[in-house]
């Protein structure tokens, strides 16, 4: 990171159309909104802690026919370019883009209603994945913490009642999942969930491989799924963020892979927040066909 470019640590969060995102984010906006997908590119989209470096490993193994080599030749935020990343001293998601050649695997955590209009029009492969509110407002909280591009995230109760408020980055998760729901008929697009794939990642593989029009051998699911497990990925420096800069994520604060389980909630919410983030979750979700696990 050259002197002059030097990140502001913990800055506030700036937005974009009334939603919340990384102040550094904004500052490609204009050259986010205007990105022209090409249409055999594939959009990878998530909230944020739902599983996006998993299911973007998954399709890269796919893609790369199981070989673990041509995976590892270079970190997950080289293979699969995050759209709206920027930060200070390093390239910019729209930088990384523009270096390759479709077919792209593109990663991001915008909701329905602020991707670029081009990936619609151009009718891109999609796949979502989403997993439980809970689940993520844990794994967010933690990752706030050893993230500098975002605020502090004060105590766990407090984040919590600003998670449910939707003034955290990417803003309120109950709009983001039923956005991409609500989009999922209209377009080519493979709705996934998380508690799906701890459950079983063979079956969700396959219909991964389906979605791509690849052939669901047998040896190669078990083959991918052995390699994007959990304790695989945590120990794999290709896939875990360890090779990006400290000053950016702080691993020995928490790491970015921290447990990659479901009902971990149930390790931090005290009976009070849960019995509240019920009631909130029911009204919030109330009228959507969208239905999620807490626990498998």
């Amino acid at each position: 990171m050259k002197p002059e470019e030097e990140m502001e640590e913990r800055p506030p969060l700036a937005s974009i159309k009334g939603i919340p995102i990384v102040k550094y984010f904004t500052e490609v906006w204009s050259e986010v909104e205007l990105f022209e997908p090409h249409p055999d590119d594939l959009l990878i989209s998530t909230y944020p802690k739902s599983g996006t470096t998993w299911i973007s490993e998954v399709i890269d193994m796919i893609l790369k026919e199981g070989d673990t080599k041509k995976c590892k030749r270079n970190p997950i935020y080289d293979r699969v370019p995050f759209l709206e990343f920027k930060v200070p001293g390093l390239p910019s998601g729209i930088e990384l883009l523009r270096k390759s050649s479709p077919p792209r695997m593109i990663k991001t955590h915008l909701p329905a209603q602020l991707l670029p209009e081009a990936f619609w029009t151009k009718d891109c492969k999609m796949i979502y994945v989403a997993r439980n509110a809970k689940d993520v407002a844990v794994s967010y909280y933690y990752f706030y913490q050893m993230a500098n591009l975002y605020p502090e995230p004060g105590t766990w109760n407090e984040f919590l009642e600003t998670f449910m408020a939707g003034k955290i980055s990417y803003g309120s998760w109950y709009d983001h999942v039923k956005g991409w729901w609500d989009k999922r008929k209209e377009h080519r697009m493979l709705y996934l969930f998380y508690e799906d794939l701890k459950e079983d990642p063979q079956r969700e593989i396959r219909k991964v491989m389906e979605f791509l029009e690849r052939s669901p051998d047998a040896q190669l699911v078990e083959k991918i799924a052995h390699h994007t497990s959990f304790k695989e990925m945590k120990q794999n420096k290709m896939a875990n963020y360890k090779t990006f800069p400290m000053s950016i994520m702080d691993h020995n604060i928490s790491p970015f892979m921290r447990k990659g389980i479901t009902g971990d909630w149930k390790n931090i919410f005290t009976v009070a927040q849960n019995e509240r983030f019920d009631a909130h979750y029911k009204k919030e979700m109330e009228g959507t066909t969208l239905h999620f696990r807490t626990e498998v």
